[in-house]
């Protein structure tokens, strides 16, 4: 999809938990597993399940702080904050609610973080790219485009595949993103606006949709992904990018040969780079408009700096209802940083965006801020030597390279080279929301040792909504304004960049760090109860809709929301025990 549906995406995902794998436990050292249960001879607990960090909550409350000082299951391996220690040590048991709300307050602004970024940041730096590469719509939607979508869909993933203890958290998310997607906002569209279907585009979309699933599905059946099929996955959406280039181009050519005039446009029946066009006119994100200069007059590169970090627009401020500004306030911190450290280009405006105060400053606080991020900060800290850190040698050069660029430019026209900062922001906005991303999976997966509930369920529930919510949003509004085939058609799009490259992409860099294939333990019965149900959702559209001749009813659209809450409810009663398989 264009650009349109980028805007309004992902803010607030909630939590849920996590049950360590007994697998994963078994895996860890003796001596450790030694070592930890001679400290907490009362705890009753066994050395085979003490290293599984989800036991914590059944030894005393004294030795608890310890268990995960020195437990290896309990220690994450990236983020900057340790969740489960601050649960453990730092707050007496008594007020362990306390602590729990704290976190799911954090972790609520943690996806305001990563819907601001996304939104005002990292999808128009996207769009500056494709511009200035001069790609086509349709080319920039599946590619450019649709990684700005699924950007913290993506991230999550690849965080999450980082761990073996955590990769049942992404496919959790994924696949019940995808159940969410094609069941709760398909049928949301449909009950909204009825309407008819575009046959091609969806039959395309649903039918590669159907391929990645079941890509996946033998992945998980087969219970590991090696690098032929880390590479398959992202061979295939490479596959699929090319389809919908080709299926764009025969549409196109065809138009021009055949001699029958077209209908006049309307709403209902636009081509594919014709809704993308409208996609992109009626929803990009009008970022001149927030944040356009109140003075008329030529300023000063004072006034060019402070009115370029204020994120604030105060007649905006007058005119919005009081949640609104209650939001903003929310947002004003978190703004005003993304503005001090990541550059925006838009070729849209005369002057592109050039603030060269601030692009300036840019120069010098982007590299810093992407040394102290990468790694959490282990690369930044590396001392060359032994005697100069990275991150001092980054600011010297970044300060003589900012230098350069102030008096070789002006304030009123931008360099030539002003492009570069497109791909500059793209980088600090993207390690942005893999900050942010980091932090959620981290604090999902220590509440999830609080409630022990596993991965799946919390990647299927609570994450997975939180995923989706912005495309909720997005795709109800186009259907009320009048586009539902728009709407309908972002359902599948997105999803399948979502799927193929995040598994493709998180198990790739996981195989080339740790040089072996990358082994996935799914949560029992759970799984393949969430794999089933999206695979029924993709088989029910794939049969019903050509046979109500793609006309989509509200009759259509309730039997969706009907199949996604009878999942919901086999999927918790699966997670609680009262669904389970009987062992021979």
């Amino acid at each position: 999809m264009a650009g349109g549906l980028l805007n309004v995406s992902w803010v607030l995902r909630l939590l849920c938990v996590l049950q360590m794998v007994e697998t994963v436990s078994g895996a860890r050292a003796p001596s450790s597993g030694s070592h930890i249960s001679s400290q907490f001879p009362a705890s009753g607990v066994s050395q085979t399940s003490v290293v599984d960090c989800r036991e914590v909550c059944g030894l005393n409350a004294s030795d608890r702080c310890a268990f995960v000082r020195t437990n290896p299951d309990c220690r994450s391996d990236g983020g900057y904050l340790d969740y489960l220690e601050g649960i453990f040590c730092h707050f007496p048991a008594r007020l362990l609610p306390l602590a729990i709300t704290l976190y799911a307050f954090w972790l609520v602004y943690l996806f305001l973080i990563l819907g601001v970024t996304a939104a005002k940041f990292f999808c128009p730096n996207l769009s500056a790219i494709s511009t200035t590469l001069k790609l086509s719509h349709n080319v920039a939607g599946v590619t450019f485009l649709a990684f700005g979508n699924g950007a913290p869909d993506i991230f999550s993933a690849l965080v999450a595949f980082s761990d073996p203890r955590t990769a049942g958290l992404a496919f959790g998310a994924l696949f019940g993103a995808g159940v969410l997607v094609t069941t709760v906002v398909a049928g949301g569209i449909a009950i909204l606006r009825p309407f008819t279907a575009a046959s091609r585009p969806f039959l395309r979309d649903i039918i590669f949709y159907m391929a990645a699933v079941l890509l996946i599905f033998t992945a998980l059946y087969r219970g590991r992904v090696t690098l032929a099929w880390a590479l398959g996955y992202l061979g295939f959406y490479i596959f699929y990018v090319v389809t919908v280039v080709l299926c764009t181009w025969i549409y196109q050519w065809q138009r021009r040969r055949s001699l029958v005039c077209s209908m006049p446009a309307t709403p209902e029946i636009l081509s594919d780079s014709e809704e993308e066009r409208v996609s992109s006119n009626t929803n990009s994100y009008d970022y001149g408009e927030e944040y356009r200069p109140l003075l008329l007059y030529p300023e000063t590169t004072a006034q060019i700096l402070v009115q370029a970090l204020n994120p604030l627009d105060y007649r905006k401020w007058r005119t919005k209802p009081v949640y609104w500004r209650v939001l903003k306030v929310f947002k004003l911190p978190v703004e005003f940083l993304l503005l001090l450290t990541v550059p925006v280009m838009d070729p849209d405006k005369e002057d592109r965006n050039w603030k060269r105060p601030l692009n300036c400053l840019h120069l010098v606080i982007s590299p810093l801020f992407v040394t102290l991020t990468l790694q959490s900060g282990a690369y930044g800290v590396y001392e060359i030597g032994g005697l100069f850190p990275v991150w001092a040698v980054v600011m010297i050069a970044g300060t003589a390279l900012a230098a350069v660029t102030f008096f070789a430019t002006s304030n009123s026209e931008p360099p030539r080279f002003h492009w570069l900062f497109a791909f500059l922001g793209f980088l600090t906005s993207a390690l942005w929301i893999n900050a942010a991303a980091t932090e959620v999976v981290n604090i999902l997966r220590s509440l999830g040792v609080v409630f022990r509930l596993s991965n799946t369920v919390l990647g299927l529930t609570l994450l997975a909504w939180g995923n989706s919510i912005g495309d909720v949003f997005s795709d109800f509004t186009l259907a009320r304004q009048g586009y539902p085939r728009m709407a309908f058609s972002a359902c599948f799009g997105g999803i399948i960049f979502n799927v193929l490259v995040g598994v493709g992409l998180g198990c790739l860099l996981q195989i080339s760090r740790a040089h072996m294939e990358v082994k996935l333990e799914p949560d029992g019965l759970l799984v393949w109860i969430l794999a089933g149900t999206l695979g029924l959702s993709l088989v029910c559209s794939l049969v019903l809709v050509p046979l109500q001749c793609f006309q989509l009813s509200r009759v259509y659209g309730c039997c969706l929301l009907l199949l996604y809450l009878t999942f919901l409810v086999v999927a918790l009663l699966t997670e609680f025990g009262v669904i389970h398989l009987k062992t021979v």
